[in-house]
């Protein structure tokens, strides 16, 4: 089938002008006044994007530029939750109906056989720096003597990290052909902190002794998002009675979420709704304790696709006769100190609720909501299919709404 093309945007003509020389530096209402009045916006649309609610005004202008208001979205618990031999309420941020009970459902099916166990590696972030060679040289042998010199000149300036047992950890590189680039990576373990900033600014720095030592010229100086030296793992086993529904026997349960795992190892298609799937669990838990959801989404899906196909996340397998094993293991990086999680009052409550966990316990803790959430939109494909539990419990939540009055 040829696909066709076609321009929508700008059929209706707007009546204003995009091109506000200024902007950022007007007041933040002036700002919301002026969006109100190209959306044509009524006091009641105005003033629900004034709503601050746990984010001050002035925090609104500290978090991103050109603030008009914010917007808001539910911040409900996942109940049940028993990850190595501990207890948890799991804070959640997302729209989508379901995604909760969904959670809380399947963590509780997984506490009868033990709960989840979930072990992560050390929070080691890496950064490239892009190096166009100029000329041929060495430097491999180059790079390789210099190698604890660059380490040091690395860490300066990163006392506090590297006292904590973090800091620059290791380097390599690696040179690509066909662009006749030398790619240097700068490991670092970030300790209780995402990384982003730190990598950058250590990429930055190690850039100019990098200039010393080859005849080049310094490209891209950034850290990656697919963090694969930064994983967690999360596993679960569920004995067959825990599975079973009105219409399935808990054996029958077992075969058939091995059989629609299968589906998604051969197939793409399928391979990207499992997988968004397992990102509801994990996205709300990193929304609601304020850390970067776009950067464990792509560092995740670049994963998936590591060996050159894409793959799902989760592996499901069946243990003897009557068990069923589940596995999830990805790149998360996320951080407990630092940015929105040290300045948003609900991702500090979030933090909190957890049991103020370190960077890696929170991690695992998020993996475990990824593989819950797997196993209960499996099980529910498996059974009665996704859409009995999902659509009533929307129905539900739209009758509810529409019995509340409105001001």
């Amino acid at each position: 089938m040829k696909h066709r093309w076609t321009a929508r945007a700008g059929q209706r003509r707007r009546q204003f002008s995009s091109r506000l020389p200024g902007f950022y530096q007007l007041p933040l209402r002036e700002r919301t006044r002026i969006a109100a009045c190209a959306g044509e916006l009524s006091t009641t649309e105005t003033q629900s994007l004034e709503n601050y609610g746990s984010i001050a005004r002035e925090l609104t202008d500290t978090f991103i530029e050109n603030a008009i208001g914010t917007y808001s979205l539910p911040l409900g618990i996942a109940t049940n939750f028993l990850i190595n031999g501990c207890e948890y309420l799991l804070p959640m941020v997302v729209e989508e109906t379901s995604v909760l009970a969904a959670a809380s459902h399947a963590a509780k099916i997984v506490r009868r056989g033990g709960g989840f166990s979930s072990q992560s590696t050390e929070p080691i972030m890496t950064g490239q720096i892009q190096l166009f060679l100029k000329e041929s040289c060495a430097f491999d042998a180059i790079l390789t003597a210099h190698r604890e010199q660059l380490l040091a000149t690395a860490n300066a300036g990163q006392e506090r990290l590297v006292a904590r047992g973090g800091g620059v950890c290791d380097l390599d590189w690696k040179y690509i052909q066909p662009l006749a680039v030398l790619i240097v990576h700068v490991h670092v373990n970030s300790g209780n902190a995402m990384g982003a900033n730190i990598v950058n600014t250590i990429c930055e720095r190690m850039s100019a002794q990098l200039l010393e030592l080859l005849p080049c010229e310094v490209g891209l100086q950034i850290l990656t998002n697919l963090n694969d030296r930064r994983r967690v793992r999360a596993v679960c086993e569920i004995p067959a009675e825990d599975l079973s529904c009105p219409r399935f026997r808990g054996s029958a349960i077992i075969d058939r979420i091995v059989r629609a795992h299968q589906f998604a190892c051969h197939d793409p298609y399928r391979a990207a709704t499992n997988n968004k799937g397992i990102m509801n669990g994990i996205d709300a838990v990193v929304i609601a304790t304020g850390n970067d959801w776009r950067a464990v989404e792509a560092g995740a899906h670049a994963y998936a696709g590591r060996n050159g196909s894409y793959q799902p996340l989760a592996q499901w397998s069946k243990l003897g006769r009557d068990c069923l094993r589940g596995e999830l293991e990805l790149p998360l990086a996320v951080g407990t100190v630092g940015g929105v999680t040290k300045l948003h009052p609900a991702a500090r409550a979030a933090l909190k609720i957890l049991g103020k966990p370190t960077a890696q316990e929170l991690a695992e803790i998020i993996c475990c909501a990824g593989l819950g959430q797997n196993l209960a939109a499996l099980r529910a494909l498996s059974s009665e299919g996704i859409q009995r539990g999902h659509m009533s419990l929307h129905r539900n939540n739209l009758h509810q709404h529409r019995a509340v009055p409105h001001s």
